[in-house]
């Protein structure tokens, strides 16, 4: 850019005549263009799928195409988990203001109806795990924070060892009078 103004400048008799030799070449180059205006077509009240079909376009299969993978099915669940907990802070929370007597009491009562062992155990295990799993699954998220475990290889190792670990951690919980 500097090289055109200096040929054009005030002191040079070359560049004059070498700008206006070019510029007239670009001008020819140059074509005209004319637009048409035509009124906006309102769209028709059909929906995304309806416009699809009626041009043709294939319906994407979305996730059934796809191999279920560890990694997604740990995220999915560490936010079920998630919120699983809210909703025990909910309903502990709710039942100590309505509810009558201490929450004790209703233990108590579940205690004297001689529930077998195995119903409860199940019972303690379906509330212990979503803790032991977020809780586990937090500690791998904050590891990875870190950067630590981030190959596809440990994140996989990882994965599998902190099921291992919450699945145990439940147990243990479970097993807890």
């Amino acid at each position: 850019m500097s090289l055109i103004f200096r040929l054009a400048g005030p002191g040079s008799r070359l560049g004059p005549q070498i700008l206006r030799q070019n510029c007239t070449r670009m001008l020819n180059a140059v074509r005209p263009v004319t637009m048409k205006c035509e009124p906006a077509v309102p769209d028709k009240n059909e929906s995304h799928d309806e416009r699809n079909m009626r041009i043709g376009r294939p319906q994407s299969p979305h996730l059934s195409i796809y191999k279920p993978q560890l990694t997604a099915l740990l995220s999915i669940t560490h936010r079920a988990t998630g919120m699983a907990l809210s909703a025990y802070v909910i309903a502990l929370g709710y039942s100590a203001v309505s509810l009558q007597l201490p929450l004790d009491h209703y233990i108590e009562q579940l205690k004297l109806m001689q529930i077998g062992a195995g119903p409860v155990f199940a019972l303690k295990f379906l509330v212990a795990f979503p803790l032991s799993y977020h809780f586990f699954n937090g500690i791998r998220h904050l590891l990875w924070d870190t950067a630590r475990f981030l190959s596809i290889k440990e994140v996989y190792a990882t994965g599998y060892a902190m099921l291992a670990v919450s699945t145990v951690g439940a147990i243990v919980l479970s097993g807890m009078s």
